[in-house]
């Protein structure tokens, strides 16, 4: 009998699109994203995916203090994989994005694989009241924002990051973004099997339909072969429909309050474990198993726990 299939589900935490005010549950100070990423990997997430905030008011923040505490405590409790963001926030430099992959050397962090109008705008309909102004001001001025990731930053980060024996989980928003990543390769800056993370549901981007998401399937089995990982996020209502139809299709799949705050239609999530649960019912429904963080690092070639700088 062949082995069952194995499955890298990554849990994003908390991040930069949503705000405190959205929700009760969406963790905000250093211990409770700790204690959430420790949740969540109980819960059966090989990889947790990491931003961090400002503990007075929630504010996106790239402080490598931020981070420090976070990683300490997580690595202590769980041998899930660190993930740690070069995204940040979409208002900051690119020096400011790095600084938290450029001090911890993680085995993995995100990369934003394009330039792209980033419009957070449109949850001012649903969202009318925030604790802090801030919030309202990131939204409201996402109209008039390029999330910019041009070759010579992506450069930059793949140069520096992988100089520190860093891998990225590559985040492609559109097919360019995958034209792109093979630019990379083809120059020797990515590696040859790349680990993909196809996004889609945000405005700016392509949108979450599985039409789109079998387009972006073909593109990159057109520029990649089979050389690469493939992993799926689809942003809100979308989250676990485009992950079942991921992983029917040979893929892994993505999870976690910064990319949906929901569990169902109208119903906010209680927890990133409880959306992770919900991903790990999935995978064992189609007959696959769900990776340990140690078959997470062998699928994609990491360095190990032991080789990050904390």
């Amino acid at each position: 009998m062949a082995p069952k299939r194995k499955i890298i589900i990554t849990c994003a935490v908390t991040g930069s699109i949503h705000t405190p005010s959205m929700s009760p549950h969406l963790p905000a100070t250093s211990d409770e994203i700790s204690d959430a990423s420790i949740q969540a990997a109980q819960a059966g997430a090989s990889i947790v995916h990491l931003h961090a905030r400002k503990p007075e008011d929630g504010r996106p923040s790239q402080d490598p203090e931020d981070f420090a505490p976070m990683i300490e405590k997580i690595n202590a409790s769980t041998d899930a994989v660190i993930n740690l963001t070069s995204g940040g926030s979409p208002h900051m430099s690119v020096e400011e994005r790095m600084q938290p992959a450029m001090t911890f050397e993680p085995e993995l962090a995100s990369l934003n694989m394009g330039s792209m109008n980033f419009g957070l705008f449109p949850m001012l309909k649903r969202f009318t009241e925030f604790e802090h102004q801030w919030e309202r001001d990131h939204l409201e001025n996402s109209r008039d924002l390029i999330f910019k990731n041009t070759y010579s930053d992506i450069e930059t980060i793949l140069t520096r990051g992988t100089a520190n024996g860093t891998k990225f989980e590559f985040e492609c928003y559109d097919t360019s973004h995958l034209y792109n990543l093979k630019h990379f390769v083809d120059e020797g800056l990515a590696p040859d099997r790349p680990f993909v993370q196809t996004v889609l549901g945000l405005l700016g981007g392509t949108g979450a339909s599985t039409e789109n998401l079998m387009h972006m399937r073909r593109i990159a089995n057109e520029l990649l072969g089979s050389d690469y990982e493939w992993s799926v996020l689809g942003a809100g209502r979308h989250q676990m429909p485009l992950g079942a139809v991921a992983l029917a299709s040979g893929g892994h799949i993505r999870v976690g309050l910064e990319d949906s705050l929901w569990i169902g239609r109208g119903e906010l999530a209680q927890s990133n474990a409880q959306q992770v649960e919900r991903a790990v019912q999935l995978v064992e429904a189609l007959g696959m198993e769900v990776a340990t963080p140690d078959e997470a690092r062998e699928i994609l070639g990491l360095k190990g726990k032991e080789n990050i700088s904390i």
